[in-house]
């Protein structure tokens, strides 16, 4: 059974970082992409950032490129997202994926596991 669970989450202020970690089981998980979606109160979940298997190729949304950063260690199964100069707008609830099923990486039908979600709030 393929678990993802999410952790690292909390209220931070405005140009505060936080890093989120995903550990996953129940696969093997140095051979598969990882991704990271969120989605804020009233809106649809937006992708933020993914990564390879190896860990060599990453893409990012435009809202968070050069603050955010994702990486992964396959030795712990578990991928993180180290994010730097939080705005208000990046308050959400953020979400690890397993990248399942072919198609483009910033399209959550493309991933087929889900983590639970941890929440991040950016007070201004």
């Amino acid at each position: 059974q393929v678990q993802l669970v999410e952790s690292g989450g909390g209220l931070v202020q405005a140009g505060g970082s936080l890093r989120l970690s995903c550990t996953a089981s129940g696969h093997t998980f140095s051979t598969i992409g990882m991704g990271w979606f969120r989605r804020a109160p009233g809106k649809e979940r937006e992708f933020v950032a993914c990564i390879n298997w190896r860990g060599g190729t990453t893409f990012y949304s435009a809202s968070v490129k050069g603050r955010f950063t994702i990486s992964r260690d396959n030795a712990e199964n578990t991928v993180y997202l180290q994010m730097n100069r939080l705005k208000p707008e990046d308050t959400a609830v953020y979400y690890c994926g397993r990248y399942g099923l072919n198609g483009y990486y910033n399209d959550a039908d493309t991933y087929d596991y889900w983590g639970q979600g941890t929440q991040v709030t950016v007070a201004s």
